[in-house]
């Protein structure tokens, strides 16, 4: 009995400390990333890009934080924050397309083509900005996402060397957000580490740089390259894995 109570007791001991550092953690994140996040009206110019990140979209059409986020980066762009906007986003399937539809809801809307980039590979916030520092060559960049999800960007794209600032995007209420809010915390702590052990992204590949033009290179283009055909089938090889090892 008494090694059942010490068991038990060294349990809620571990669980105790384990619960502190990942509250620690999701802390630190925060409090280091609050500085930088700037009002629509003070966000400044000269940023090599806008970067606005993927959300999920229903068929041709944004979701409602995704339609919530392109509205404010185009809005920036417009207001002069950047000439050059880059949608990061999941282009993973190919019947599943973020970016494409990101890149029509900002030309729809007056942006030139050309300054409109696509990175198809944005599957996850770290990888998003490990490739728009070293595929996209960006270096000063204006990040556009939800208020809860954008500490934790910021925080990954200084770790990673990025002269990185952002602007909310909360035009509206979102159903979940509690559940949205738990799940943070978790990967606040999952990206806690991984800016420290900087692994690459699930796919590199070549450099399209921001200050060029958006229809051109790997996937930017109405004809894809044939490394982008290669890169599409390697991803899509992925993610049919990842969704098969873990189904929904």
């Amino acid at each position: 009995m008494k090694i059942i109570k010490k068991i038990i007791i060294a349990v809620i001991c571990i669980g105790i400390v384990c619960s502190a550092a990942v509250l620690g953690i999701n802390f630190y994140v925060v409090k280091s990333s609050e500085k930088y996040i700037l009002d629509m009206d003070n966000a400044g110019e000269g940023y090599d890009c806008v970067l606005v990140l993927g959300c999920g979209v229903w068929g041709d059409r944004p979701s409602h934080m995704l339609e919530d986020r392109l509205l404010v980066g185009i809005e920036l762009c417009k207001n002069g924050a950047s000439n050059k906007l880059l949608m990061s986003g999941d282009h993973g399937r190919e019947e599943y397309d973020e970016v494409n539809v990101m890149k029509k809801f900002a030309t729809d809307r007056g942006l030139a083509s050309e300054d409109v980039f696509m990175d198809h590979a944005g599957f996850s916030t770290y990888e998003s900005m490990y490739r728009a520092r070293d595929i996209f060559k960006a270096k000063k960049v204006l990040i556009v996402t939800q208020e809860y999800h954008l500490y934790r960007a910021i925080f990954i794209a200084r770790k990673l060397g990025l002269d990185a600032y952002g602007v909310t995007s909360d035009l509206r209420d979102y159903g979940g957000q509690i559940f949205r809010d738990i799940r943070e915390i978790l990967a606040r702590n999952k990206d806690f580490f991984f800016t420290i052990f900087k692994p690459e992204p699930t796919y590199l590949g070549e450099e399209i740089p921001i200050s060029g033009n958006g229809n051109n290179g790997g996937f930017n283009g109405n004809e894809p390259s044939d490394s982008a055909k290669a890169y599409l089938e390697k991803v899509s090889r992925y993610w049919v894995a990842r969704y098969s090892a873990y189904p929904v």
